[in-house]
């Protein structure tokens, strides 16, 4: 960002300013997201966005950081308070879910078409640490265990499982199937109890 808001008027510009570019690239892609179109929807002059944002990799990055803290507080907060597994497990599906519906083609275009560079490499790597050990974190507290896998291979299926299943739901319109939602719970519940298929 080019400046840090410091007052709540400003915070609350540079919130609505990434809330629309996340809408207009979900909804346009990176071909038709323009700073332009980002402030019209935002409803603030494109004087105000470049204020904070000096074009549009500026803003693509606070989008891409924007959404990778919201997921990163999902696998955090299901895991919080020593819950029972079903009950993990149902926060984390849920809160997946929420944080993919917002903008549902948002992710697809942040992987497939959005340009990245070292910044955003360096971004997504750090994001991909932090999200790995919130699932280990969670894998330990909750797994029953088992000789054959190590935390952190626990935490690379059980992580892949989930990112996978959301992804794929999102991409064909069905992160809001309530059977799609109550199996997945029930992966996860199977797979960290310990509970073996045939």
């Amino acid at each position: 960002m080019r400046k840090q808001p410091r007052q709540a008027r400003s915070r609350a510009t540079v919130e609505a300013i990434i809330e629309a570019g996340a809408h207009v690239l979900s909804g346009l892609g990176w071909a038709g997201f323009t700073t332009n179109k980002v402030a019209e929807t935002a409803g603030v002059s494109i004087g105000s966005l470049y204020q904070y944002f000096p074009d549009k990799l500026s803003l693509l990055e606070a989008i891409r950081r924007r959404h990778f803290d919201h997921v990163l507080s999902v696998i955090r907060d299901s895991a919080a308070d020593g819950k029972p597994l079903r009950k993990f497990a149902q926060d984390l599906v849920r809160g997946m879910i929420a944080a993919h519906s917002i903008h549902p083609t948002l992710h697809q275009v942040l992987l497939d078409e959005a340009p990245s560079d070292r910044g955003s490499r360096a971004a997504h790597a750090s994001f991909q640490a932090q999200y790995l050990n919130h699932y280990a974190t969670a894998v330990a507290a909750y797994r029953k265990p088992r000789k054959s896998a190590d935390t952190e291979t626990v935490a690379r299926v059980l992580s892949s499982a989930v990112e996978g299943v959301i992804h794929n739901a999102a991409r064909r319109g069905m992160l809001d199937a309530p059977e799609l939602q109550k199996q997945l719970v029930e992966l996860i519940c199977a797979y960290l109890s310990g509970v073996k298929t045939a």
